[in-house]
């Protein structure tokens, strides 16, 4: 998929400003923002990660439908990078939300779901380490312990995946 593909709203003609009701997108990604990032997360994220939110640094994706199993996980938006709602804020980010909901702590949060909390898409680097290529994967995280699905090997993977509408 073509990265400029992957935003539900960004128009031809975006001229890299966000409207106030734009949730989770952060400031314009720059280098010095990827760096601390992953300073502050301990992991080196996606290359493909990275292509879409240089695009635009988080927001609704056009495509929210992820298969898994004989059903679909829908994200409800994609975190970028610094911001209020950027995986590295230390108040809301991903170390926030892994403490906070109980998720394993083996990655980056970088997607949530209608349920809330309890549940969210995991760039999981258990397999890979720190500098590896993270699996994506979704966690569960209601009542005991958590639950971890496999939904692609790679972001790239993930992305390409995605469906408009479940069906």
């Amino acid at each position: 998929m073509n990265p400029t593909d992957f935003w539900a709203d960004a128009p031809d003609d975006w001229d890299g400003e966000l409207p106030p009701w734009h949730e989770y997108a952060g400031p314009p990604l720059t280098d010095e923002l990827v760096r601390a990032a992953e300073e502050v997360l301990g992991y080196r994220l996606p290359a493909a990660y990275l292509d879409i939110l240089r695009i635009q640094n988080g927001g609704l994706p056009r495509r929210r439908y992820a298969p898994v199993g004989r059903g679909w996980v829908e994200i409800t938006g994609l975190f970028g990078v610094g911001g209020w709602y950027g995986i590295d804020n230390p108040d809301r980010g991903s170390r926030y939300a892994i403490r906070e909901w109980g998720y394993p702590d083996t990655g980056v949060v970088i997607a949530p779901t209608p349920a809330g909390g309890h549940e969210a898409v995991v760039l999981d680097y258990s397999g890979c380490g720190p500098a590896g290529e993270p699996r994506v994967v979704r966690v569960v995280a209601e009542g005991g312990r958590p639950e971890v699905v496999d939904l692609a090997p790679d972001f790239a993977s993930f992305v390409a995946a995605l469906a408009v509408c479940p069906g």
